[in-house]
């Protein structure tokens, strides 16, 4: 497993594990019922997507085997169920269509205006995401240097680099908002970024979402 993954997985099954510890700590594993596997995993996962609602069945289950495995248990793991199994499948979904370059052209000239204009030229030309492109501060741009603290990789930072128009745009940008070294650049929340795009979208009868803008990115760049 590379490293880059292994710090936000392991995070992500740590927090899930300390729930199931909390919820079955006085339960003998032999006493678990498919009935309790389910109600706590729709407990935890009801406001998650599909494919993460699989994640999280898939990992309590491999959980179970290795506990049943490494105790020497003659039981059936408790998640080992059709209804489990069904319930929490994961639907493959049909690949989204990558946008053509002269529809992203279109949804950057009709931004409205030079923040937005920016949010959506650093998904689209620097391969940005949504949370890192709202996360950036002023101390983290040099010349056509960003610096991605605390990216979604896993590394403690990453290094992106902005075309030169796009860079001078952002500078001036700052320049002109007046920006201490450490204030967010764009103080504003992903739902609102979110509307924006899906607005831009709709202008266009397309359906989108900020991440087919670094989709875009990463097949045309």
């Amino acid at each position: 497993m590379r490293s880059t993954v292994r710090k936000n997985t392991f995070k992500s099954y740590s927090r899930f594990l300390d729930q199931f510890q909390l919820r079955f700590s006085d339960v003998h594993v032999e006493s678990l019922k498919p009935d309790d596997m389910g109600s706590f995993l729709e407990q935890c996962t009801r406001e998650l997507s599909r494919s993460t609602r699989h994640l999280r069945f898939a990992q309590i289950k491999a959980f179970l085997n290795y506990i049943i495995e490494a105790a020497g248990l003659n039981i059936k793991n408790p998640c080992d169920t059709p209804v489990l199994s069904k319930a929490f499948r994961n639907i493959p979904h049909n690949p989204r269509k990558i946008l053509d370059k002269e529809t992203v052209d279109e949804i950057i000239f009709n931004s409205g205006n030079i923040r937005n204009r920016l949010i959506l030229e650093l998904q689209a030309r620097c391969g940005l995401r949504i949370g890192e492109v709202l996360n950036l501060r002023a101390t983290d741009i040099s010349g056509r240097k960003l610096m991605i603290q605390e990216p979604k990789s896993g590394r403690e930072a990453e290094v992106a680099f902005m075309p030169e128009h796009i860079a001078t745009r952002l500078a001036d940008y700052i320049t002109a908002g007046k920006f201490s070294s450490n204030d967010r650049v764009f103080p504003i929340c992903y739902t609102s970024v979110r509307n924006m795009i899906v607005g831009l979208g709709t202008k266009l009868n397309i359906k989108i979402s900020p991440h087919d803008l670094r989709r875009h990115s990463a097949t045309y760049a």
